[in-house]
């Protein structure tokens, strides 16, 4: 295997399980912000890591599927990454879905599931391309 193919299954295997912490962070949202005046972490879980942590996937997620995307040519999870990041990004930038914790928190949810499927999803794209192409 290639030192390009490592990284990028490295990439797909951290973004996989990035996006899949998310999901669960986003599900326990609710009892964490109901904690947070107790453990004094407030910034942790702002506005601004949230867009952070967002943005990142994004970057992340959208370099990673490509590439693999290049490799296998199956749309896959090029389409479970954006229907995941378009989830994400709605629920930060629509006001009354972000406002509202609990909607807010299963959305969320659901975004980080799919991108994180959507990594898993590339890794065994490209491990089915690489299987084929080594016959």
């Amino acid at each position: 295997m290639s030192p390009a193919a490592r990284s990028h299954r490295l990439l797909d295997r951290f973004g996989a399980a990035g996006s899949l912490a998310c999901a669960v962070h986003c599900a326990l949202l609710p009892l964490a912000i109901a904690l947070l005046p107790a453990l004094g972490i407030g910034n942790w879980l702002g506005e601004g890591f949230e867009r952070g942590f967002v943005a990142f996937a994004t970057l992340l997620g959208f370099a990673s599927v490509y590439w693999g995307y290049r490799k296998h040519g199956a749309v896959r999870a090029l389409g479970l990454l954006a229907a995941g990041l378009t989830i994400l990004w709605s629920a930060i930038l629509y006001p009354p879905l972000h406002e509202h914790l609990v909607a807010h928190a299963l959305v969320m949810t659901c975004g980080g599931t799919l991108v994180g499927l959507a990594h898993l999803a590339n890794l065994r794209l490209v491990h089915i391309h690489d299987a084929s192409c080594a016959h």
